[in-house]
């Protein structure tokens, strides 16, 4: 059995979601921004939001994984 050293929790896909006062159940709209790129989407449907989870995971796929804790 070989283990993988890498997390299976990236630090690269690691996002801040802020909802708008005036978001709901049905209606939802704020702001997804990536921690470790800066990178923000704004979003005005649940659809929106996860176009925009996919849009990051396209544009992670091919950076480096992160360092494991011996390399830090």
């Amino acid at each position: 059995m070989s283990l993988s050293h890498e997390s299976r929790y990236p630090s690269r896909r690691t996002f801040v979601l802020k909802l708008r006062s005036d978001a709901s159940s049905d209606a939802l709209a704020g702001r997804l921004e990536n921690i470790v790129t800066g990178r923000q989407h704004a979003f005005e449907s649940a659809r929106e939001l996860l176009d925009s989870l996919a849009s990051e995971l396209v544009s992670n796929a091919g950076e480096p994984p992160d360092p494991t804790p011996s390399e830090i």
